[in-house]
């Protein structure tokens, strides 16, 4: 329950005890020294802000020689301040109205299109499902504008034919690809797998939680769970908390969801473990599919209100309908409905471009907890918007998966 703050006339104006720095970057924070605490938002209006990332003309960064404390100098009148300048500039990064996001891109849109002059170099995806589909025409895109990818895949064989095909178009790009084994059908393997992550990176600038199954049969994981709702939903939730020390203010988290999501059945009050993982003569495969769908938009809507304090945007989206990728290898009947509609149907470079322009659009810093499709923000279903079922879910989660790792939930 965040705590009262003294109502003042201003929104904009810090509490007592509150005081507002920025990083040498241009990123504004606060410090609260009461708590001895710091965050990226604003404590009454809960918005990023930015600066220049430059002084002002005229000022310049000292290191006060008693104190030790950085100190800002006006040159001309040798005016001194332990006040950054550039705070008198600072603007809120997020539009005070979603309307006012101005639509760049839309259906038709491939990724690259959408990257059209980025420069990527030094920024670091790890991207789950990355060799094949939708997944892989994320990380090409990505990987061709300088970005290194971390390809978290299951079979290792595909995976590393996948970065080669890469390399073979651009040699530079395939060089910037990693192998990391993650089986998300199994949370050992996921812990694994962020460890291996753990000890190769300090930072993690996009995650793209990608991978998922459709139109599979009931069946049971190795932990125990309904196949289904652990891969398209459990594992990535424990993926992404296990990883937590990875991210920061300036990382994106992109959950890859489904306009499915609003064909879910699970209810909205008394959520049990039985509703997310049914016995084999309450189970139908499209249900199993559609409710993993809605868990995807209600894991991202939660946590992006458990970590907004952090400053970490988290976005979920659909990529299209009925695109033509490997997800429909599971049953006949979808391979061919999938390529009956395949003309009709976004390419898989259109299907990427929502994915992309989450996780690189400058427009959409400071703003968090939205669901897009075709690279634009819309409303996702009633049931995706109740918090208690948003909160129940993450509970239930973390439970599931204590009651396996044997580990205290994340937060």
């Amino acid at each position: 329950m965040p705590a009262m703050l003294p109502e003042s006339d201003s929104e904009d104006e810090l509490p007592p005890a509150w005081e507002e720095r920025a990083t040498s970057d241009g990123f504004v924070y606060y410090v609260n020294h009461q708590s001895k605490s710091t965050q990226w938002t604003h404590p009454r209006t809960g918005k990023m802000k930015r600066v220049s990332g430059e002084l002002p003309i005229g000022w310049t960064r000292q290191i006060e020689e008693d104190t030790r404390k950085v100190i800002f100098v006006e040159e001309k009148t040798q005016r001194k301040s332990y006040t950054d300048p550039r705070l008198a500039f600072a603007v809120e990064e997020a539009p005070e109205r979603l309307s006012e996001l101005r639509q760049r891109f839309d259906g038709g849109t491939n990724a690259l299109q959408v990257l059209h002059g980025r420069d990527l170099n030094g920024k670091v995806a790890l991207i789950t499902g990355a060799n094949t589909g939708i997944g892989y025409e994320t990380a090409r895109s990505l990987a061709l504008h300088g970005c290194e990818i971390i390809f978290a895949c299951r079979d290792e064989q595909v995976t590393r034919a996948a970065i080669d095909k890469l390399r073979v178009e651009k040699e530079a790009a395939g060089q910037r690809c990693k192998f990391v084994p993650l089986d998300l059908a199994s949370l050992r393997s996921t812990k694994q797998a962020a460890e291996e992550v753990k000890k190769g990176y300090k930072h993690i600038d996009m995650l793209i939680l990608n991978a998922g199954v459709f139109a599979l049969p009931h069946s049971i994981t190795e932990d125990g769970f309904e196949r289904t709702f652990q891969v398209n939903h459990l594992a990535h939730h424990y993926l992404t908390t296990l990883l937590s020390e990875l991210f920061d203010h300036t990382t994106r988290i992109v959950v890859v969801s489904s306009e499915s999501h609003r064909m879910a059945t699970l209810p909205a009050g008394g959520l049990s473990e039985t509703d997310l993982c049914p016995p084999q003569h309450k189970f139908w495969s499209m249900i199993a599919y559609n409710n993993s769908k809605l868990c995807n938009v209600l894991f991202a809507m939660e946590l992006a209100k458990r970590w907004k304090s952090r400053g970490i945007a988290v976005f979920v989206l659909h990529p299209g309908n009925m695109v033509s990728s490997a997800l429909s290898r599971n049953w006949w009947f979808y391979r061919f409905l999938f390529g009956l509609v395949r003309p009709f149907t976004k390419s898989l470079q259109q299907a990427a471009s929502t994915t992309v322009y989450c996780a690189t659009a400058y427009e959409l810093t400071g703003l968090t907890a939205l669901y897009f499709n075709n690279c634009y923000v819309c409303d996702p279903s009633g049931a995706s918007r109740n918090e208690q079922l948003q909160q129940s879910l993450w509970e239930l989660s973390e439970k599931m998966v204590q009651r396996v790792m044997g580990e205290p939930g994340a937060q």
